[in-house]
């Protein structure tokens, strides 16, 4: 079971440039720091794809041993781990959130 969900895990980073592991979905985030990260990638304007980590209990617990950070949410961009909401904010502050974005979707 515990390889089945960090395979599930693995192929969504791979599979997508922006993914998301969060609390509730875009439009009903259920944690500020979930939210405040919608926002962020709202702003940005790219598609990224998320996963309810409270309708998926199992990834909740796996997302963390994955990444072995404590914390939802996490966010990943072109396959890399980039961080929670703290590290998010601070790197779109700075732009180095945006240049991430743009090199992941302009990367094959």
């Amino acid at each position: 079971m515990a390889d089945d969900v960090t395979s599930a895990i693995e192929n969504e980073i791979r599979d997508n440039k922006i993914m998301i592991y969060m609390k509730g979905n875009p439009t009903f985030p259920q944690c500020g720091f979930s939210a405040a990260t919608m926002e962020i990638f709202h702003e940005i304007g790219k598609p990224f794809h998320t996963v309810d980590v409270l309708s998926e209990p199992a990834k909740r617990d796996a997302i963390k041993r994955y990444s072995n950070w404590p914390t939802i949410p996490q966010v990943y961009i072109g396959g890399k781990f980039v961080g929670g909401c703290d590290i998010v904010r601070e790197m779109f502050t700075t732009g180095e959130l945006q240049k991430l974005v743009v090199d992941a979707f302009s990367s094959h």
